[in-house]
């Protein structure tokens, strides 16, 4: 009698362990093939794609280029050409179209493609709203359940793993101390010894659940599936251009960033006066760029401009 009402037990316990199991198991398939389903509807477009990857400012970049908008010095300036300064032509996409506008709000002062992407108040602004607009037309993915982000879900989870663990005990105690007694008895043993043997591969077969029905990241697997087309049209020689170009972000492009120079430069002597000889040069060189115009006029000098001494 022993030997029934253990067998009843276990298998009680057993199927309350593995109902759950099986219903997560539902569950998480049904979840997984919704997600595929919805994931393998989307046709993303090829610059939101290049913003999910960081790369969105490179692939504007490599399409100015090719368009012949824009050219790129070895140091990785960007200037406007000739198309680029006509204000009738721009490319039809937003994203280019801003970084274009950026590059003619610096003409014409050079720029590099990695200060404005750093830097571009207006530029930045207009690529976030860019990809804001493109998030609102994807698809709201499920959400899998079963996650480990529950911490009241995990704390009972650990409690049920416990008293599983103080249940099996018992009743393998309870098995191995009693000797069973006919036929019947021994079936009912052995009942109750499968249903302990999968009580142990309880949790192991909640890992194989979860491993099979996790779906992993099929957008981020799209997105990454292929390069911008205007990154792939790319040369060698204006690949390297285009990056030494990203890459530049901290050196000086333009009368509105800081000149960084030495702070030793020009005092050899230890007397200070190399600092007020900087700060000379300075205002020397801020000058220059606000009277730019008038001196590009040549002998003609502006009005009320003292004679030069000579």
């Amino acid at each position: 009698m022993r030997q029934f009402a253990l067998a009843t037990l276990v298998s009680a316990v057993t199927a309350a362990v593995y109902g759950p199991i099986a219903l997560l198991w539902w569950r998480r398939a049904r979840v997984r093939s919704r997600t595929l389903r919805l994931v393998a509807a989307v046709e993303p477009e090829p610059y939101y794609m290049a913003e999910l990857r960081q790369e969105a400012t490179g692939a504007a970049a490599a399409e100015l280029l090719l368009s012949g908008y824009v050219r790129i010095d070895d140091e990785g300036a960007a200037f406007l050409t000739g198309r680029g300064r006509d204000p009738a032509r721009a490319p039809a996409h937003p994203l280019p179209a801003a970084l274009l506008d950026a590059v003619r709000r610096h003409d014409p002062e050079p720029v590099s493609f990695g200060w404005i992407d750093g830097s571009d108040e207006e530029y930045l602004e207009r690529r976030s709203a860019y990809r804001s607009e493109r998030e609102a037309l994807l698809p709201e993915l499920p959400r899998m359940p079963g996650g480990r982000e529950n911490l009241l879900l995990a704390c009972a989870g650990c409690a049920g793993i416990a008293l599983v663990a103080l249940f099996w005990l018992l009743a393998a105690a309870l098995l191995v101390t009693g000797r069973p007694q006919g036929v019947r008895e021994w079936a009912f043993a052995g009942v109750a010894a499968l249903g302990l043997a999968a009580l142990l591969s309880a949790e192991k077969a909640g890992r194989v659940v979860r491993e099979r029905t996790d779906c992993g990241d099929p957008l981020g697997e799209l997105v990454r599936s292929a390069p911008h087309p205007a990154c792939a049209a790319l040369d060698e020689e204006q690949r390297v251009l285009v990056l030494r170009s990203i890459g530049d972000r901290d050196r000086w492009r333009g009368a509105d960033t800081v000149v960084h120079e030495d702070a030793d430069h020009g005092d050899d002597d230890g007397d200070g006066d190399g600092d007020d000889e900087w700060l000379d040069d300075k205002v020397w060189w801020e000058d220059a760029y606000e009277y730019r115009a008038s001196d590009e006029d040549g002998p003609d000098a502006a009005p009320g401009t003292p004679p030069s001494s000579g």
